[in-house]
């Protein structure tokens, strides 16, 4: 592990979005990974929230915005003393 807080839910909302696009646009796990330089398993189910420059491959390999990989998933910030987190709306 690199270090980084894990936020599973987020992950899992990030790997569903990406199931979605992928599967509209027609590619296997493997050949999107291809496109993008990233492993399979990158591609398949995150199991952590990937760097910006690594989210916005697929979006441009998949012709999406990477909002629309980020949906459902919102940044709430907490007060000064802690750190903020993911809040993950369900639905849609």
């Amino acid at each position: 592990m690199d270090g980084r807080r894990v936020d599973r839910e987020a992950a899992e909302q990030l790997g569903r979005n990406l199931w979605r696009a992928r599967r509209r646009a027609g590619y296997s796990q493997q050949a999107l990974g291809v496109m993008c330089s990233l492993h399979r398993t990158e591609i398949g189910l995150p199991k952590r929230l990937p760097r910006v420059d690594t989210l916005m491959k697929p979006a441009d390999a998949l012709e999406v915005r990477v909002e629309s990989l980020l949906e459902g998933i919102e940044w709430m910030p907490a007060g000064p003393a802690a750190g903020g987190g993911f809040v993950v709306q369900r639905g849609g």
